[in-house]
């Protein structure tokens, strides 16, 4: 039977028997680290941090994770009235079990197989990194994108979807994220679509998410071509962009961005598929002052995304054209509300579409850009903006 790295002590590489946890939060066997200490260390073996003090605290959510997988020949209960408050919890491998059960299987069980990876994954880390590990992100997601296509979600097809947002891995060189390249299928790609547009707010904010994560991810890079080349994503995702719920539209041009900044092909579709106006209409809502701060978060994303396709020639036409996109940009080079971040993406956009385009550097002038560039330079920007800011200067200084 394989251990899970993460049930390994790093001093002995043996299971834990009595996990600890010192102050520089890491864990190791009992024996082992009084071992270390008593030989005089007053060090973290693993980060070599001075240890301020040398106080044991008992890791109680590892200890019971590890009895749990130890315990993996139990099966998961069907829940009763009877016995809901007597029942012994399953090991993580029979609520895989569970999940992974045909169609056959009860609903209630595999709910309530949900409801506890749900809430094991919103209680602990660890938690969390012993499901990926044990294989659960490719058991949820299978649960969701199954054929026939829906049109929306079931309870527990919903449930699947929130843990397996849950699971992602937030590093972008995770292996893990290998496993929703299962979304390559056509009939994936057509239930995502759907689900995109006629889902409930929860499932359309969480699809985005999941388009993020397969924008950034190192694993699922011919994924996000797929995606990015696929006119029904793009049909469905940039209406939501001005989707009444905060969060599909928040979740919405964070995905729209991530897909934009990931490759050249990305942006040539994007620019085709009317990613620009689109766009555009985010920082006209931003700057309304309507959402407060979720309404600066989009504006940021939107402003990155519009960076991200001033990087192409497609997408610096596209900018130029459109009408008010230079005086917008231009709008939000310096605003009190926004973050520098936001500025910076801005600056960069106009510095791209300026280059190429008489029109663009005449209405950015007669909209009053060296002022707003002059303010950002006096600013608590970074260090990047103010050379993005200078050289925008520079260039509007020379006509």
């Amino acid at each position: 039977m394989s251990i899970p790295h993460l049930f390994r002590c790093p001093i002995s590489l043996d299971i834990f028997t009595d996990p600890v946890t010192l102050c520089t939060g890491q864990t190791y066997d009992r024996p082992c680290i009084e071992r270390w200490l008593a030989a005089g260390h007053r060090t973290c073996p693993v980060t070599m941090q001075p240890l301020g003090d040398a106080v044991l605290v008992p890791n109680r959510t590892l200890r019971h994770l590890i009895e749990r997988w130890l315990s993996a020949d139990k099966q998961v209960p069907e829940p009763t009235a009877a016995d809901d408050d007597h029942a012994e919890e399953p090991s993580l491998a029979a609520l895989k079990r569970c999940l992974q059960s045909g169609a056959g299987a009860g609903a209630n069980a595999k709910v309530a197989a949900l409801k506890k990876v749900a809430t094991l994954a919103s209680e602990s880390d660890v938690g969390r990194a012993c499901m990926l590990q044990l294989g659960f992100l490719p058991v949820l997601l299978q649960l969701v994108f199954h054929a026939p296509a829906p049109w929306d979600l079931s309870e527990q097809e919903e449930l699947a979807l929130q843990c397996a947002l849950s699971l992602l891995p937030s590093s972008p060189t995770s292996p893990q994220h290998g496993c929703l390249n299962m979304l390559k299928t056509e009939a994936s790609l057509t239930s995502l679509v759907r689900l995109l547009e006629r889902g409930r707010a929860r499932v359309r904010a969480g699809l985005c998410r999941l388009l993020e994560t397969i924008a950034t991810a190192a694993a699922t890079r011919e994924l996000a071509l797929a995606a990015a080349a696929s006119p029904r994503v793009w049909q469905a995702v940039l209406p939501l962009l001005h989707h009444g719920d905060e969060r599909v539209s928040g979740a919405a041009v964070r995905a729209v961005a991530a897909v934009c900044c990931a490759a050249e092909p990305a942006r040539g579709n994007a620019v085709h598929h009317g990613a620009v106006p689109e766009l555009l209409k985010c920082l006209s809502w931003a700057s309304a002052g309507k959402g407060g701060g979720a309404a600066a978060a989009a504006a940021s994303s939107a402003l990155a995304a519009l960076e991200a396709l001033a990087a192409s020639e497609a997408g610096r036409r596209a900018v130029a054209r459109e009408p008010g996109a230079v005086r917008a940009l231009v709008r939000h080079v310096f605003m009190m509300s926004s973050s520098n971040e936001g500025s910076e993406h801005a600056v960069a956009a106009l510095l791209a579409v300026c280059r190429e385009s008489r029109a663009a550097r005449s209405e950015a002038a007669g909209a009053g850009v060296v002022t707003q560039v002059l303010l950002l330079l006096q600013s608590q920007c970074g260090t990047r903006a103010k050379t993005k800011a200078r050289s925008l200067l520079k260039l509007f200084r020379s006509m």
